[in-house]
């Protein structure tokens, strides 16, 4: 028993070590320019270690580094799920989730250069994860609506919220990469909402249904407000 009373306090050593070091990896990349290089000596003296202690933790200079992605990208992920309710009307929702991400990537701008610089492993993770909650609200929306959808269209949900939150990401990735950020982001904000509902209008349109988008969802499925407090857990 008492070694595993070490083991324990060994592994919860581990993990608030790594824990520090990667608070350290964050804080030194927001105080660099977006894109610039970072060393892990910088990390290693933010963190108040040596620079042999980080390689402790973590295999190499590669692993440091999916380590640092993963958890940006874990930050941001906790700053969306709360948008994703039905809370409000359908403009208001859309614009709700856009403008949080947007708003995100203005205030930590380099986080998010740093983390898209690999398209794979994290930055898929943690779309997945957003694109599944929204699948999710979207399929309860639907469910309450009494939209009739065949088998076809129901598989078609979760590729669809996952094709607008990429559409999205795309979006604003390209709109951070240009020199000159116009229109602002209020205003990107704003204009990618109204792209997200054109396209969900026609899929609803189709299915024989007219949605007034500034209706609060409450209205359109006769239900008190605070039952539509649904918030995305992701998946």
């Amino acid at each position: 028993m008492a070694q595993d009373g070490r083991q324990a306090r060994w592994t919860k050593h581990n993990e608030e070590r790594r824990t520090q070091i990667l608070d350290a990896a964050i804080a030194v990349i927001e105080e660099q320019p977006a894109g610039a290089e970072f060393h892990v000596q910088q990390i290693a003296e933010r963190a108040g270690l040596n620079r042999t202690v980080v390689y402790r933790h973590f295999t190499d200079r590669t692993d440091l580094d999916l380590a640092i992605r993963a958890r940006v990208l874990d930050d941001l992920t906790q700053q969306m799920l709360p948008a994703l309710n039905l809370d409000g009307s359908i403009n208001e929702i859309i614009r709700r989730i856009i403008s949080t991400y947007v708003d995100w990537t203005v205030e930590h701008p380099t986080l998010h250069t740093f983390a898209v610089q690999d398209t794979g492993g994290a930055v898929e993770f943690g779309l997945h994860r957003i694109a599944s909650a929204l699948a999710d609200l979207l399929e309860i929306a639907i469910a309450m609506l009494g939209a009739d959808l065949d088998a076809d269209e129901e598989a078609l949900v979760d590729p669809l919220a996952h094709g607008l939150v990429g559409a999205v990401f795309a979006t604003v990735l390209r709109w951070l990469s240009r020199k000159e950020r116009v229109p602002d982001a209020a205003r990107l904000a704003e204009l990618l909402s109204m792209s997200v509902w054109n396209l969900l209008d026609g899929h609803i349109r189709r299915l024989g249904l007219e949605i007034d988008p500034d209706l609060p969802m409450a209205h359109l499925l006769n239900l008190p407000e605070e039952l539509l407090a649904v918030d995305g857990d992701g998946a």
